[in-house]
């Protein structure tokens, strides 16, 4: 059986690509829409680190920066254990369309996990976590945060 491999979402955003890329690229951003808090090394091969009040807490590793279109970078599987080798690529492209941006949003890699639950805990958990995240991420650009 084959599994999904990929979660994309597309948004219409009103601001223009330039407001977007700091909002997915800057330590303020991130650690008000993605977390509660952020530290990064906006270069390839740099780390960002997100922490949540909860305790929780995600480093992604850059993998791609072109600067205001795409940003791109691996992170942990939801699920699994902090040292499994095994990580998700998501990619942020932004289109001006307009006044705004559009902005897609792909994170790819859930194939590569096994058919004994790992795949379902990942992959219904991102789709939710996406939801909730982009939904954070326009009220952050709206000004509502």
């Amino acid at each position: 059986m084959t599994f999904p491999d990929r979660i994309e979402r597309t948004l219409q955003l009103s601001q223009p690509p330039e407001r977007v890329w700091a909002a997915l690229t800057t330590a303020e951003g991130l650690g008000t829409w993605f977390g509660n808090r952020a530290e990064v090394d906006l270069r390839v091969g740099g780390r960002a680190t997100l922490t949540w009040d909860s305790g929780d807490s995600a480093v992604l590793t850059i993998e791609r920066l072109e600067p205001p279109r795409v940003f791109g970078y691996t992170w942990p599987v939801s699920g699994l254990p902090a040292e499994d080798p095994r990580r998700t690529y998501v990619e942020f492209t932004l289109e001006p369309h307009g006044t705004g941006t559009t902005l897609t949003m792909v994170e790819s890699g859930f194939a590569q996990l096994p058919d004994d639950g790992q795949h379902k805990v990942a992959y219904s958990g991102n789709i939710e976590g996406w939801t909730n995240e982009l939904g954070e991420l326009v009220a952050y650009l709206d000004g509502r945060s």
